[in-house]
């Protein structure tokens, strides 16, 4: 499908000469779109890039995809979970925003997930994601708690019955399994990830190659 470009802070955790190859080519669901933004509500990385795609690319399409599929991996390991969050504190120094660790992080997120998918089709998915990204790393607030997805939910204009029926409505699964099936086919295996004109930009760090990528795509 399109290039795979491997973030840097990832490449810091592998052991030398372990290298991501970039996929081969291949029909996918994101061909035809020109700038695409893959996240997960419940994922710090994630929510540091969030905060700068809405500026960077305002007409970017937002894909909730199911982060568990990649969280086993590393954050299961306490060690490198440990380096991950330190990592993370860093980042969120550098560019200046808060970041609040929630109690339970990483969480499964489920419910924010199903909300996030269904925002997205109908039309608010950047200001929920927004939202619940704020609630969990500026505030700490457990995602999984109907209070604070209906808070998240209703900044974003979603009703409390909306909401709630979307949280518990399994069939929101499927997109975001579809979007995990997706980007291990591309060799993605890491949150957030950009595509730009089927060219991909895999972690947080590389938004700044990503908008690059797109400015000289226009010229």
């Amino acid at each position: 499908m399109g290039d795979l470009m491997v973030l840097a802070e990832r490449r810091s955790i592998r052991p030398r000469g372990d290298v991501v190859r970039p996929p081969g080519r291949g029909a996918g669901r994101w061909d035809s779109v020109p700038i695409a933004f893959c996240f997960d509500p419940c994922c710090p990385f994630s929510y540091l890039a969030a905060e700068r795609v809405e500026r960077r690319f305002p007409r970017a399409q937002w894909i909730p995809v199911d982060g568990s599929a990649f969280r086993q991996a590393p954050w299961s390991d306490p060690n490198v979970g440990v380096a991950l969050r330190a990592r993370a504190e860093r980042r969120a120094a550098e560019l200046r925003l808060p970041l609040v660790w929630p109690d339970r992080c990483p969480s499964t997120g489920t419910a924010a997930l199903r909300v996030a998918v269904y925002a997205v089709r109908i039309g608010v998915g950047p200001a929920f994601a927004l939202a619940a990204c704020r609630l969990a790393f500026c505030g700490g607030f457990d995602l999984e708690d109907p209070r604070n997805l209906a808070e998240a939910a209703a900044a974003a204009g979603i009703g409390l019955d909306a909401c709630m029926l979307a949280a518990r409505d399994p069939a929101n699964d499927v997109s975001a399994e579809t979007a995990v099936r997706g980007l291990l086919a591309l060799g993605v295996t890491q949150l957030p990830a950009f595509s730009v004109d089927a060219r991909w930009f895999v972690g947080e760090r590389s938004l700044a190659e990503a908008a690059v990528w797109a400015g000289a795509r226009r010229r």
